[in-house]
């Protein structure tokens, strides 16, 4: 049998970092068994649902390489199917129609409380249905689901292991609203069934609506999927995921610098393992995952760890797989229309430097701007303003000198000058870094010459020069 799974967000709001695992589990088991992955936007809740978040969602997906096989569909375009699944259940005898007031099923639930007993309907509208009681006609009702009263639910989770309800303690579903809206449970199922949903992977929070759901499907005569229910994200204090422990929309993390490969390696972690392996390219993910070896217990979420994976997937990317993205960082700084072949270029001097695409983007910020005036403070006081001034300037009149902007060139006239003067190379280097780059860290002083170019590199050591003078003759008075 094909393998059939969806990922079904609701537009309500962005796409979070569990809503992102969730759709990657989908995404990852629906490879690996060469399946088909749906993505299906449950849009019933039309006062909180917004384009914006859709859009979102969709755009947090593309950028983790999540795109559906199918879809996305959106549950607002089937309506009509839902309401003809609930007309079908009322000819059937399976449904019923209940016309207790909001204020008669407060005051039930207020009564069960005051008894100590679990607020559930308690079924009157049922019993009257079933003796053929008449109702007033124009009397606004819903219409409820005829539950099992005896017996157990039970299903073989393939995350959970077996799972059971007695049916006793479930009441009767509303199926339809009185304005005649179709309710979660009842949309679910007849999509599940109209797509040929094989296996709903989600969270475990989920659990409790999973009988209702097989309840329905029964009724209707249709074949129930397999489930398998994820544990959900906890913080690095048990507690349920929030903002404050980093349960904000996937998009931040690619504003913050994130690889999407390194998201997805995090996200895969939490709750799965092969091996001792902690390091996974996507492919790789996509041969061996299998939601079947997911654990039950809560996965943390750890932000140092994440950065720990981007850094790695940082350092072991080819530069033109990170180029796109340092692109738009340095856009969001500013750096609008770079040389790609210059960024690609610099790209592997940063690559053991920087953790994310942001620490890069700041690294290299200074290869594409006019001036990197004023210093850095600490940086100019440690190592520019009481630097060499005879060697700096002798190096600038060398650098000058080369008939070719070469490496190599650059590299020899640079030792020749320390040698000249009794001097080591980081003597030397460090004022002329600062000079160069505004700051006292960066690739090695070589590579930075040659990939600054000639033009760049010259005019900042002569205003580099210019300035130590005046300094050390400030200084000197």
């Amino acid at each position: 049998m094909t393998v059939r799974t969806r990922f079904a967000p609701s537009p309500t709001g962005f796409l979070h970092i569990g809503g992102a695992r969730t759709a990657l589990f989908c995404y990852l088991h629906t490879r690996r068994v060469g399946g088909t992955f749906i993505l299906r936007v449950e849009d019933t809740d039309r006062e909180r649902s917004t384009q914006e978040a859709v859009d979102a969602i969709l755009e947090g997906l593309h950028w983790l390489g999540l795109d559906p096989d199918e879809g996305p569909y959106f549950q607002s375009d089937n309506t009509a199917h839902y309401l003809e699944a609930a007309r079908r259940l009322l000819e059937e005898g399976k449904a019923y129609r209940c016309y207790c007031s909001r204020e008669t099923l407060d005051e039930l639930r207020e009564q069960q409380r005051a008894q100590q007993i679990k607020p559930r309907y308690d079924g009157r509208c049922r019993a009257l249905a079933a003796a053929g009681t008449p109702f007033p006609d124009g009397q606004p009702y819903v219409i409820r689901f005829q539950t099992p009263t005896t017996g157990v639910t039970a299903w073989e989770d393939q995350i959970q292991g077996t799972i059971q309800f007695p049916n006793e303690e479930l009441d009767d579903l509303v199926l339809v609203r009185s304005d005649g809206a179709p309710t979660y449970n009842l949309a679910v199922v007849v999509d599940d069934h109209n797509m040929g949903i094989t296996l709903v992977i989600r969270g475990e929070d989920h659990i409790s609506n999973t009988p209702r759901q097989m309840h329905l499907f029964q009724a209707m005569g249709w074949p129930v999927p397999h489930y398998a229910h994820m544990p959900l994200l906890h913080g690095a204090d048990g507690s349920k995921l929030s903002k404050r422990h980093g349960a904000v929309s996937v998009l931040q993390y690619r504003q913050e610098g994130f690889l999407p490969t390194a998201v997805n390696n995090y996200l895969v972690r939490l709750g799965w393992s092969h091996g001792e392996q902690e390091i996974f390219t996507q492919s790789e993910m996509e041969q061996w995952f299998d939601v079947r070896e997911v654990g039950r217990s809560a996965a943390i979420f750890d932000l140092a760890k994440l950065m720990w994976i981007n850094g790695h997937h940082m350092r072991a990317a080819h530069p033109d797989q990170l180029l796109p993205d340092l692109l738009f960082h340095l856009a969001q700084r500013g750096i609008t229309d770079p040389d790609p072949q210059q960024v690609r270029a610099i790209i592997p001097e940063f690559q053991p430097r920087a953790k994310t695409l942001v620490e890069m983007a700041e690294k290299c910020h200074f290869f594409f701007v006019d001036s990197v005036l004023p210093y850095e403070e600490k940086a100019a006081q440690k190592h520019f303003l009481t630097a060499p001034v005879a060697p700096y300037r002798a190096l600038l009149e060398s650098l000058t000198a080369l008939p070719e902007w070469e490496m190599a060139a650059i590299t020899q006239a640079f030792q020749q000058t320390v040698a000249a003067h009794g001097l080591t190379v980081g003597q030397l280097a460090q004022p002329v870094r600062v000079a160069l780059t505004g700051t006292s860290v960066s690739p090695g002083i070589y590579e930075v010459l040659y990939l600054l170019g000639r033009e760049k590199s010259l005019s900042r050591l002569q205003e580099g020069a210019r300035l130590l003078g005046n300094a050390q003759e400030e200084n000197a008075r």
